[in-house]
């Protein structure tokens, strides 16, 4: 079945890579043409929406999504990698807890725009190279710092003082943007109470329009019979560039948009990219605002094939 086409929301485990996951995606739909719409480390459960056909064709613009993570932050320590998987590297036990309303405040004074510094076990780039291929060297370099939005951030659980281990830890619900490191999140939440802090356990609930409620396990796809029944799991393409503004073209334009062509301004069109369908709703491109010819519209992605 080389014409299988759909996003496959994932309810991705802990212990795989997304890669992983993108191949054996490829193995049990049969097809190459899989890939994942942004990475999910290996520890971290949860929603990893997953393009399968034609529906690669729109990857790009669900990274963009803002992303919902329920997660929590233990307080008293600090490791390598910013989650319970690394080593301990700073240790300032706590004695005493701190009030709801301390750490209600806490979480609001988050909300906003704020600046981060990505972990070292990341995947950005520094001078080509990633930052964990520096952490795994035991090499140190000075990490850009980026802008990132946090929406919501409210407290989820009750505070708790472990007495043994000398940590207090609470859970939370994020929704951020795109680009948010919640590990970072969690260390930056300890800082600011002057203690060093991990994140203990995290999940993504939501990606975009993609949710836990509408995922499928790697478990229930082995266990359906065959590529026939998974292909029905599958999410159409149109429910992964909704958020986008639409255009409705009649049969004329189609022809035009199908071409390829660059075409006169729709009159009150304000957004910059946007999708283009015909009178059967069936996506045609997605079409862009011309860079440097001020009144025309251009192709940026064609998604209808012949």
């Amino acid at each position: 079945m080389n014409n299988i086409e759909g996003i496959l929301a994932l309810l991705k485990p802990a212990g795989m890579t997304s890669h992983d996951c993108v191949m054996k995606i490829r193995r049990l739909y049969q097809t190459k043409k899989v890939g994942h719409t942004g990475t999910l480390d290996p520890d971290v459960v949860g929603v990893l929406p997953i393009c399968i056909g034609k529906a690669t064709k729109v990857a790009q613009y669900m990274s963009d999504y803002s992303k919902t993570y329920v997660g929590e932050v233990t307080i008293g320590f600090s490791t390598t990698t910013e989650d319970a998987s690394g080593e301990v590297v700073e240790t300032k036990g706590v004695n005493k807890p701190w009030s709801k309303e301390v750490i209600i405040a806490l979480l609001d004074s988050f909300k906003g725009e704020i600046t981060q510094i990505p972990p070292m076990y990341s995947a950005v780039k520094v001078n080509g190279k990633k930052l964990y291929e520096y952490a795994r060297a035991n090499q140190t370099v000075e990490r850009p710092t980026r802008k990132v939005r946090i929406h919501r951030l409210e407290l989820t659980s009750d505070l708790t003082l472990n007495e043994t281990s000398n940590t207090f830890s609470f859970s939370f619900e994020v929704e951020c943007s795109k680009g948010t490191y919640v590990r970072t999140l969690a260390v930056d939440l300890g800082k600011a109470l002057g203690f060093p802090a991990h994140m203990s356990h995290l999940k993504r609930t939501a990606s975009g329009p993609f949710t836990t409620e509408v995922c499928t396990s790697l478990s229930e796809l082995e266990e359906m019979e065959g590529v026939d029944e998974r292909v029905k799991v599958l999410r159409p393409l149109d429910e992964a560039i909704a958020h986008l503004p639409m255009l409705i073209v009649d049969k004329e334009v189609e022809q035009l948009i199908k071409y390829g062509s660059v075409l006169p301004e729709e009159k009150g069109l304000d957004e910059m990219r946007f999708t283009v369908y015909n009178g059967q709703g069936e996506c045609l491109a997605i079409y862009q605002k011309h860079p440097t010819k001020p009144g025309l519209i251009k192709p940026e992605k064609m998604i209808w094939t012949s």
